[in-house]
């Protein structure tokens, strides 16, 4: 039992017992939240404040940038089965190339051929079931490994095979009847085969060829031989087989990628290597121009032997200005690149998808659009020019996809999606023309010029630099002359008829003429030929129409008050003229 006397002890010696807060122990509290609440804010003293990120004015922040662009949605739509062509056998050639090549006539694609190498061109609108014993074009001794057509000429097509020699065939524009074997032009000229033909894009009758001898030749077909046994040129500065051919705009510049993985900028015509990229990190196959942007694009393998593409400036090679890793397959890819819109495809080999980006001149230079994803796997590639689209359906693109698997050719329209069925300008810019700017001679002498431009609309004629009118100058008093030998029989029908004036300019400009010639001007609206606009289909096409009308209807009210005025000026001068010999 516990005794209950003596004094209890203090509370703040009990174990477990609460301390009693002192005015030390609350401040020293106190001070601790405040330090913690101070590096939390960031306020207080610097040295626990940590110090914000500097940004660069290029660099990216943590805020999203988000590109407003009229190309996001962008889809492909593949042709129906009508549509395509079928049982087309395509060649089983590992040679990595296109294999086909289109124009708004034809589409040409390198076929099976026992005893040597062919190829078909079949008419646009034929599609469906290709018929077994349809005929071909043969003539090379070898397998054919690259053709093209000539940007200028829609029935002349370039050819090359093992046999190492490039043949220029002449296609008639009726249906073949039989095989054709007769060539316009053979240039022999490469020790060994040749893998590549490329037309010049602004000189007319002007290929390029490279062979596994390591070079590339350039040809004149303008010549009247049909065998031509010496190129112009032939460019020996790679030292293993060349991949790839790539022109600028205006054909003064020559990209090629090596087997030894090289980039290298040649000029054309003297054969020197201007640029030369040895970087280790990035292995090129493909190269190509990318349009006035002074920018190359190369697709190849990385050091992990990941599929990547790369972007270069051409006037400097040494580093790339971006890369982007793919995928992990071995396909070769092929790039595409659409100067109009600025956009670039990426196809791969073996692949049954198209990627495609948005190239920007700043960073970052290519922003992922989208890919349109298929699968059915291409062996090789065709693309439609600009100027055999459906501008109509918004076709920006058209892909031909050569499918080995089915035997099967099957386009691929980019569509950009668009309510109004009308001619859309804001997608269509103009475009490089069947023309060219430049004959054989005139490149060869040096010149350079960019292509001739087209526009798109229906009707329309390629935008040739045409001479400027003569200014004509206003109208005055002082510049009316009348010649002595009008004086006479003006005072003499004076005397007989007031409407003098009238009945003499009726006769220095008949009436009629003077109506064809207003019709003529009134016929003409900013450049465009109103009879030639289809009737408006929406309210939006309907009200344009309307203010366009407005538009011409004012236009045609001022020129008949300038006709007016000078009508006025003319009849008072004459009335002088009338005073000044009643004088007399």
């Amino acid at each position: 039992m516990i005794e209950s006397g003596g004094s209890d002890p203090p509370t703040e010696h009990l174990e477990g017992a609460a301390s009693v807060p002192t005015r030390s122990n609350l401040k020293r509290k106190n001070q601790k939240k405040n330090l913690r609440f101070q590096m939390w804010n960031g306020s207080g003293n610097s040295r626990f404040r940590p110090s914000p990120p500097i940004l660069k004015p290029n660099q990216m922040s943590w805020h999203p940038q988000y590109r407003s662009s009229k190309f996001r949605h962008v889809y492909g739509k593949p042709a129906s089965k009508e549509n395509c062509y079928d049982s087309v056998p395509i060649t089983r050639s590992v040679h990595d190339n296109h294999f086909c090549a289109v124009n708004p006539h034809f589409i040409a694609v390198v076929t099976e051929c026992a005893g040597g190498g062919a190829f078909l061109v079949i008419p646009l609108h034929q599609t469906g079931k290709l018929d077994p014993h349809y005929p071909k074009v043969c003539g090379h001794r070898g397998n054919v490994l690259d053709i093209k057509w000539n940007p200028f000429n829609d029935f002349e097509i370039a050819s090359c095979s093992e046999d190492a020699t490039i043949k220029i065939w002449n296609i008639p524009k009726q249906l073949l009847a039989r095989n054709l074997t007769t060539y316009r032009k053979e240039l022999v000229g490469h020790a060994r085969r040749v893998g590549l033909v490329e037309w010049h894009p602004t000189a007319a009758n002007i290929l390029f060829s490279a062979g596994y001898d390591y070079k590339v030749m350039v040809w004149n077909l303008d010549t009247k031989e049909s065998v031509v046994a010496s190129p112009v040129k032939t460019i020996a500065c790679h030292q293993d087989v060349i991949l790839s051919m790539s022109f600028n705009t205006n054909g003064s510049l020559l990209a090629t990628t090596c087997k030894d993985r090289k980039i290298r900028v040649v000029d054309p015509r003297l054969g020197t290597v201007l640029q030369e990229a040895s970087y280790k990190g990035h292995r090129a196959n493909k190269v190509l121009f990318l349009g006035n942007l002074k920018k190359l694009l190369s697709t190849g393998t990385s050091r992990w032997n990941n599929r990547q593409m790369a972007l270069w400036d051409q006037d400097n090679l040494s580093v790339p200005l971006t890369e982007e890793d793919l995928d992990g397959s071995s396909g070769v890819l092929f790039p595409f690149y659409d100067s109009d819109t600025s956009m670039l495809y990426i196809v791969g080999k073996g692949d049954g998808n198209i990627r495609y980006y948005e190239v920007s001149v700043e960073k970052p230079y290519l922003s992922y659009l989208t890919e349109f994803r298929s699968y059915n796997p291409q062996k090789g590639i065709g693309i439609m020019p600009k100027r055999g689209l459906d501008v109509s359906s918004c076709e920006i693109f058209r892909f031909y996809k050569l499918i080995t698997t089915k035997s099967l050719i099957e386009p691929v329209s980019m569509i950009v999606p668009r309510r109004s069925e009308s001619y859309q300008e804001d997608i269509y810019p103009p475009t490089t023309a069947a023309q060219p700017s430049l004959t054989a001679h005139e490149w060869l002498s040096g010149i350079n010029r960019e292509p001739i431009m087209m526009s798109l609309r229906p009707g329309s004629e390629p935008l040739e630099p045409q001479p400027l009118p003569p200014e004509k100058k206003p109208f005055s008093n002082s510049m009316v002359q009348v010649s002595p030998g009008l004086l006479e029989p003006m005072a003499q029908l004076a005397t007989n008829d007031d409407r003098t004036p009238r009945s003499l300019l009726g006769e220095k400009t008949p009436k009629w003429a003077t109506e064809q010639r207003l019709e003529e001007k009134s016929w003409l609206s900013n450049g465009t030929d109103i009879f030639e606009c289809p009737p408006p289909k929406t309210e939006n096409e309907l009200l344009h129409m309307f203010y366009r009308q407005q538009e011409e209807i004012r236009r045609l009210r001022e020129l008949l008050m300038q006709r007016e005025v000078q009508t006025k000026q003319l009849e008072l001068e004459i009335k002088n003229l009338r005073m000044g010999l009643g004088q007399f």
